[in-house]
């Protein structure tokens, strides 16, 4: 599910045409949308269904301020095609706005990116904040997967402070990180995962060492 206005997920997916069939028609504004998860979904294998998003996406944020329940919109929604899917991922912006809300208040657990920068160790900081709130407020269920480096380069000074900087904190963080490629940008803009576009680049290794840790956590849960 791209919950994401700038629809990057969408676009690395292929998906072009989504006027009128993104998440935004099922979430509204001020009122529900007219559509449901199943009628939007899209086939990308056959295995994977994406929920697309659209720019308007941004309009539904504006508009979820005044309905009541706001918090817990995308759940219901979610309810829907429960039994569809195994496994439902979502995909959020960076911003922590009512749609991120929406997406931890419906979630088991959250995988938080970050870049290993001084600068994100603050935003990271606040983030988990967050999610302890939604946690405490809204989902008790919620769990932390992990903090999960991107774009490190082990050559950078700075890269390795902020790591420490992270570990010193107290932060989650997963053993290991995703680290910088070219290729990982390419295999995007080719509508296909860098395991695909490229299965002896070093991140196509990580990215499926990530997949791996994710699925040893679905399996210890109840």
């Amino acid at each position: 599910m791209d919950c994401d206005p700038q629809s990057s997920l969408t676009a690395a997916c292929g998906i072009r045409d989504t006027e009128g069939q993104s998440l935004a028609d099922v979430i509204g504004t001020t009122v529900p949308g007219t559509k449901t998860l199943a009628s939007i979904a899209r086939a990308i294998s056959p295995t994977l269904s994406l929920i697309p998003s659209d720019i308007a996406l941004a309009g539904c944020e504006l508009g979820l301020t005044t309905r009541l329940g706001r918090e817990s919109v995308l759940q219901k929604a979610l309810q829907t095609v429960a039994g569809l899917y195994d496994l439902v991922i979502i995909d959020c912006g960076p911003s922590l706005g009512l749609l991120s809300i929406n997406a931890l208040a419906a979630s088991d657990g959250v995988l938080i990116p970050t870049q290993p920068q001084i600068t994100d160790v603050r935003a990271t900081r606040l983030f988990l904040q967050s999610v302890a709130n939604v946690k405490a407020a809204l989902n008790p269920a919620l769990e932390v997967v992990g903090v999960l480096p991107t774009f490190y380069d082990g050559r950078y000074t700075h890269h390795q402070e902020a790591l420490a900087a992270m570990r010193d904190a107290g932060f989650p963080l997963l053993p290991l990180q995703i680290g910088r490629s070219v290729k990982v940008a390419e295999a995007a803009g080719a509508g296909q995962p860098v395991t695909k576009y490229d299965p002896s680049n070093p991140q196509a290794a990580a990215f499926q060492a990530v997949a791996n840790l994710i699925d040893q956590w679905l399996r210890n849960r109840p």
